[in-house]
């Protein structure tokens, strides 16, 4: 029986980091824009369950969807760009993927036949990949499959490929790999040999690339596709050229610029039309033609890969272009961070955000960065380890609390003003076992959030163990420090600010997540805002001065 919903496979070739993601979620992009209902899903190789665990510096943020799952930051891109919530389905890891076939096993459902990774393992791949296409929400599902073919763990994803594309039947299935074409300064040229070769090493497991989307520094010759299309077996104008771009939001109209989105829906037999994507160019627009910029510090324990704040770094994006403002984000390692440079690091800065992390490295940097700005009326953002810092600060400088802490960095602190939530205390594992996805938030009266967020009931996601201690509430409150957001059912602080300063805000929750291009995350619109009236500001004290 044929399909109904059209699958398109993203497959990586010659290295990693080529941007399989950006180039799915452009597509996706241009074929949603045409009026079809597209969403992306990412199998990963690795043998980890989900990157939970996972140290940022080994693969960049964990992106925590609404139902609670953290995944791969490549579902931050998908959404970003589509504006469509991802879930638990968009992404799959070869460490679930063999959990499920050992429960199954476990359980006796294969009879007591021998588990094999043919046909077993590649029966559950099957079964992950059609989920989201079965839901009957979607006419296109994109799965990128994430490594480089010929690695061994993408083996029996890419045998899952093969069987698919024979189960789904002509049309219902294609396959675009991503490739790079090098250049070669000594000889003047680009070579297309290493894309023969992954293209070659693809088609022995069974694989026949559809498309190639080739990565370059220079443009590609009609000589050049000419020859990648006669030695890779694709159609001339199968042969897309992908170069590099000054930002990921380029590659929607160079994609279509290079009928992408045309060549696919020829050979999934779909109708189709010009995209229209005014409003994403409207927002490109004004990110590229800023009026002034501001400078913004980022405090946080992981800056040395930029991957581990990939959602903040791109809501200031969203953010900077609705107030047409270029955001500049000033690095700042909190482990280096004391009251000796403190005013040298920060001192220039138009607003700070301090970062999440987990682990005491870095703290006391935080809170030093926490106290200068909120002495010194710098616009701030703390957002959940950020939040937790602000309230030790506050606890220990303006309440007299010397030994104020978290029972995270300190279990036997005698004034835990940051404690581990009631439910987290029995729990042993890991891995997906945090407060986790979307949960609600009732905003005070009267409160910058509630003005902010133009509502006073808000979802928002969440990620962490630990939380605001209830019993110092009230202290806390007097002292000049308000509980503006709290759960409506269990009374759990989501959100402090101090009324009396220009603009201090922390929350517990991730509003990064909830970003796009199209929605860009009003948190941020109104933190960026502020920074940019702090700077006005400081210039108009300045020129007074002068």
């Amino acid at each position: 029986m044929a399909s109904t919903t059209k699958y398109i496979f993203v497959t990586g070739g010659v290295t990693s980091s080529l941007g399989k993601g950006i180039i799915a979620a452009s597509l996706a992009k241009l074929l949603q824009s045409q009026g079809y209902r597209v969403t992306i899903q990412k199998l990963d190789p690795y043998i980890n369950v989900d990157p939970g665990t996972l140290n940022p510096y080994e693969h960049g943020e964990c992106y925590v969807t609404e139902d609670g799952a953290e995944t791969d930051l490549d579902l931050g891109h998908y959404e970003r760009f589509l504006n469509v919530p991802t879930s638990q389905a968009n992404n799959v890891t070869t460490g679930r993927i063999y959990q499920s076939v050992i429960q199954k096993e476990r359980r006796g459902e294969f009879l007591g036949k021998t588990v094999q990774v043919v046909p077993h393992i590649t029966d559950e791949i099957k079964h992950r990949v059609q989920i989201l296409g079965k839901s009957g929400d979607y006419d296109i599902v994109i799965t990128e499959i994430g490594g480089t073919v010929g690695d061994i763990e993408s083996l029996p994803y890419i045998e899952a490929v093969r069987q698919l594309r024979w189960d789904l039947g002509e049309n219902n299935g294609i396959v675009i790999h991503l490739t790079l074409v090098p250049y070669l300064s000594a000889a003047g040229e680009l070579k297309t040999k290493p894309t023969q070769h992954s293209v070659k090493t693809l088609m022995e497991s069974g694989v026949q690339a559809d498309v190639l989307v080739c990565r370059t520094e220079h443009h590609l010759s009609s000589d050049l596709r000419r020859k990648l299309a006669l030695f890779c077996n694709v159609k001339e104008n199968a042969v897309i050229q992908s170069i590099d771009a000054s930002t990921i939001y380029d590659v929607p109209n160079l994609m279509l610029e290079e009928g992408l989105d045309k060549v696919v829906l020829e050979k999934l037999a779909l109708k189709s039309k010009t995209p229209d994507i005014t409003k994403w160019n409207q927002f490109l627009k004004r990110h590229k033609n800023p009026k002034t910029e501001v400078t913004i510090g980022l405090i946080g324990k992981y800056v040395e890969l930029q991957d581990s704040y990939k959602s903040i770094l791109e809501a200031f994006i969203h953010a900077g272009a609705e107030n047409e403002v270029k955001v500049i984000v000033e690095s700042i390692h909190s482990e280096y961070l004391n009251s000796d440079n403190i005013k040298l690091k920060l001192g220039h800065l138009d607003g700070v955000l301090v970062a999440p992390g987990f682990g005491e490295r870095g703290i006391e940097g935080k809170i030093d960065a926490v106290r200068y700005v909120r002495e010194n009326n710098i616009p701030f953002l703390g957002i959940c380890l950020g939040m937790q810092m602000a309230v030790i600060e506050f606890a220990r400088n303006v309440l007299g609390i010397i030994d104020a802490d978290s029972t995270e960095m300190n279990p036997k602190t005698e004034h835990a003003v940051i404690d581990l939530m009631e439910e987290q205390k029995n729990i042993t594992d890991k891995g997906g076992t945090m407060r986790l996805g979307a949960w609600a938030c009732n905003l005070k009266l009267g409160s910058k959030v509630r003005d902010i967020y133009k509502d006073e009931n808000i979802n928002e996601r969440h990620r962490h163990r630990y939380e605001f201690n209830g019993e110092y509430k009230d202290q806390i409150e007097k002292a000049g420090m308000l509980a503006t957001g709290l759960n409506p059912d269990t009374g759990l602080v989501e959100i402090v600010e101090i009324p009396s300063h220009p603009w201090f805000v922390g929350v517990q929750y991730h509003p990064e997540y909830r970003s796009t291009v199209a929605e860009p995350h009003p948190l941020f619109v109104a933190f960026v805002k502020a920074a940019l009236n702090n700077k006005n500001k400081n210039k108009g004290v300045s020129m007074a001065q002068n």
